[in-house]
């Protein structure tokens, strides 16, 4: 029992060393990431996907997806410190509604 609460002890030490004083070293380093992904659900017609990409201040990405009325979405976007958020949006397609009965001709229920 004595050896796991030394060894408990020890490594606490070692995580305040690690993230204690040193926290604010890795604060104000250069940020620099990349991530993607996506979805394709051919049951519910889910269709949607996202990456995006980070250096420093500067983001760039885009995002897609398939709209209720049958147009696809593409939205381009940039941003960094001094323009801000530049999204460019584009429509493919053509709106559609699907044929049926009007929610005004329904008969409602009180």
């Amino acid at each position: 029992m004595l050896k796991v609460l030394i060894l408990v002890a020890c490594l606490a030490a070692v995580a305040s060393a690690q993230f204690g004083g040193e926290q604010d070293d890795h604060y104000h380093t250069h940020p620099k990431y990349k991530y993607e992904y996506g979805v394709k659900d051919h049951h519910s017609k889910d269709h949607k996907s996202q990456w995006e990409s980070r250096d420093g201040d500067h983001v760039k990405g885009q995002y897609t997806l398939d709209e209720a009325d049958g147009t696809h979405r593409i939205v381009d976007y940039t941003s960094d410190h001094k323009t801000g958020f530049q999204p460019h949006v584009q429509r493919k397609g053509h709106a559609h509604h699907p044929h049926g009965e009007s929610y005004a001709n329904i008969e409602q229920h009180y």
